[in-house]
């Protein structure tokens, strides 16, 4: 039987989507990380960017939903509140978030310069302010932040800021099911998956519960 397939060595192979690419958990961005950038946006005046990863940072949202906020979620009266509830895109489920006085602070001042109002998106982009800023605009961003202090770009994510107070919480409590309630997971399974929990962890928090 003869074989169709084509064989001409001259023919374009398909490079696969991942070549040069590092795939797999972004990981979570470290304290020092986070304050280095808090920095470097108050020192260059970048309000709206400093109120964004900031609210990123809190909310622990995925970049569907974070780009997706509208001043209402989280300054209902034209301030931010001290806790927020948002509908998650993906599941569809509520999550509730705090924010941090510094976050309120960074949200107050963007809202006061950009002159924002209830029914308006938080961030918008390039196509309008009756439109939100794009996932593409908000990875953009975020590999830029991540880059002014000096770390690869490459390696975090978007998910970085989602991870980052979840993982910090986790560290110092071991509690699993608030983790899984601040991510808005619908199964413990997936937030041990998510914050990457080997065996040694487990044993590790069982050890620190007599019964």
């Amino acid at each position: 039987m003869q074989d169709h397939r084509n064989t001409d060595p001259t023919a374009p192979r398909r490079v696969p989507w991942n070549k040069g690419k590092r795939i797999g958990a972004k990981p979570p961005l470290r304290p020092k990380h986070v304050w280095s950038i808090r920095t470097k946006l108050q020192i260059e005046g970048r309000t709206r960017d400093l109120a964004m990863f900031n609210l990123a940072i809190d909310n622990k949202l995925r970049g569907c939903d974070v780009v997706a906020l509208k001043v209402e979620d989280v300054a209902p009266s034209g301030y931010a509140v001290d806790r927020a509830t948002v509908r998650q895109k993906k599941t569809g489920q509520p999550v509730r978030f705090e924010l941090t006085e510094q976050t309120r602070q960074a949200v107050d001042d963007y809202l006061r310069t950009a002159t924002k109002k209830p029914g308006e998106f938080m961030f918008t982009g390039r196509r309008g302010s009756g439109r939100s800023i794009t996932r593409r605009q908000y990875a953009r961003l975020v590999s830029e932040w991540i880059a002014c202090i000096g770390l690869d770009p490459h390696l975090f994510g978007t998910h970085s800021l989602r991870r980052t107070k979840a993982t910090l919480i986790y560290r110092r409590t071991g509690n699993l099911r608030a983790v899984q309630l601040l991510l808005g997971h619908t199964k413990i399974e997936s937030t041990v998956r998510y914050l990457g929990i080997e065996v040694d962890d487990a044993l590790a928090i069982a050890e620190q519960v007599d019964v």
